[in-house]
């Protein structure tokens, strides 16, 4: 299994502290965030791992990593950065973003995992956002399921009927090698033919992840909730990682 960091945003409103690091350099008490990723899936005997740079791409300094820079990252989002690593889609995958931390039994949640698409999904997502001023709860990737099958995917889902529920996709994305191969070609096929607005993005260039998620969705491919309920944090404000740094203390 291969594991793709993407570490390519340039993360303004963590302000000076990403000035000159990546976000995903950023400190959790003694660690860097995407050490402390690497170190769970290292203990959890997985080490293949390529991880997707943008700016300041000259700090990372692991070792036995695959870099791949992306160039563009200016010009593209989320999903254009991924897809950097598009040659790579030909095998089991795992997805993460840099800027998460989270504890082994996600990671072994995610690992386990044995769908063809499956992304990791927290129910009890509301009480991570009670005194997040600077990142309000309408900024979540909200998922909307029925069925144990994810309907939609987007910001700022508040309504849902009996049979459903709402949860927040966290960022980790599990694919099978029949999975990172759909992916793969849809991407292409909307690459070669997509003309404006695409989902929540103003155009498929500017995409985010959950955009693609949700057009494989709209397809009628299953995108399954994994669903985690541990400890987990997301690193995008100054508040956020003085949150993180109590959260992981030990």
């Amino acid at each position: 299994m291969k594991i793709i960091f993407i570490a390519a945003g340039s993360s303004t409103r963590l302000g000076g502290l990403t000035e000159e690091i990546p976000k995903g350099l950023l400190k959790i008490n003694n660690k860097s965030i995407i050490q402390i990723q690497l170190d769970l899936f290292k203990k959890n005997k997985n080490d293949n791992v390529i991880i997707v740079t943008g700016p300041n791409n000259e700090k990372f300094n692991f070792t036995n990593i695959l870099y791949l820079h992306d160039t563009d990252y200016k010009e593209h989002d989320v999903l254009g950065s991924l897809m950097v690593a598009r040659d790579y889609f030909n095998d089991e995958l795992l997805t993460t973003y840099s800027d998460i931390v989270f504890d082994e039994k996600i990671a072994q949640s995610m690992i386990k995992f044995s769908g063809d698409i499956g992304i990791a999904v927290d129910l009890n997502w509301e009480t991570n956002y009670k005194g997040r001023d600077q990142h309000p709860k309408n900024q979540a990737d909200n998922v909307l399921i029925k069925n144990e099958k994810i309907i939609e995917i987007r910001k700022n889902i508040s309504k849902c009927e009996k049979n459903e529920k709402i949860g927040e996709f966290i960022g980790l994305m599990k694919l099978s090698e029949k999975g990172a191969k759909l992916f793969s070609n849809k991407f292409l096929e909307l690459e070669r033919e997509h003309v404006g607005k695409f989902h929540n993005a103003d155009s498929f260039k500017k995409a985010y992840l959950t955009d693609m998620l949700q057009e494989l969705i709209n397809s009628g491919m299953n995108v399954t909730p994994i669903y985690v309920s541990n400890q987990w944090c997301e690193i995008d404000t100054p508040q956020d990682l003085e949150k993180a740094k109590k959260l992981f203390k030990n």
